[in-house]
């Protein structure tokens, strides 16, 4: 049986998903296939700024403002591990391009280059991401922990982080708001 590909798709929270990592989470799936799927949670800031990972890795910050950018927690695997989504502006050295709209690049050259400010004119930097093994993320779709909709790169890169789980439900015409925490209750 294949599998009917999610890359570049959200997956939205159901309300009744209660696992502290993905409570009302937006999860942007770069990969998806009959291995397994990943993706990177994005409404879900950490108390971090930029200027703490450049600092760490004495990458020389140019722009105050850049160092300001906030951190997100993209998901419960490999924490430590910085993942950049962003709007694709050239290929750095581990950078996949899932959309044309959307990359993801996992190599420092692009910090330097944020840094630098000749980076991506928007991303999304995040520490960690979720991951589900060969038909796991089918069985939790079938158990209605998840929607999926086609992703947008405006609920990214331009919605406000408090306004993205809606934002992402009402591309499918969702209101959250109006969906019961209590399956099978009437």
């Amino acid at each position: 049986m294949d599998t009917v590909s999610l890359t570049n798709h959200f997956l939205i929270a159901m309300p009744q998903l209660d696992d502290p990592n993905f409570f009302h989470s937006v999860t942007y799936l770069c990969q998806h296939d009959d291995e397994g799927a990943m993706g990177i949670i994005i409404n879900q800031p950490l108390d971090m700024r930029l200027t703490e990972i450049l600092e760490h890795l004495e990458i020389d910050n140019q722009d105050a403002a850049t160092g300001q950018q906030t951190i997100y927690f993209g998901g419960p695997v490999q924490p430590d591990r910085g993942f950049i989504l962003h709007r694709p502006a050239k290929n750095w050295q581990g950078t996949m391009f899932i959309s044309d709209d959307i990359a993801l690049t996992t190599s420092g050259d692009i910090l330097t280059d944020i840094a630098q400010n000749n980076g991506p004119k928007q991303s999304l930097i995040a520490l960690g991401y979720a991951g589900w093994g060969r038909g796991q993320l089918e069985q939790e779709l079938a158990q209605n922990a998840w929607l999926s909709v086609p992703a947008s790169a405006e609920v990214i890169f331009d919605t406000p982080v408090e306004k993205r789980w809606h934002a992402a439900a009402s591309l499918l015409g969702v209101d959250l708001q109006l969906l019961s925490d209590d399956i099978g209750h009437a």
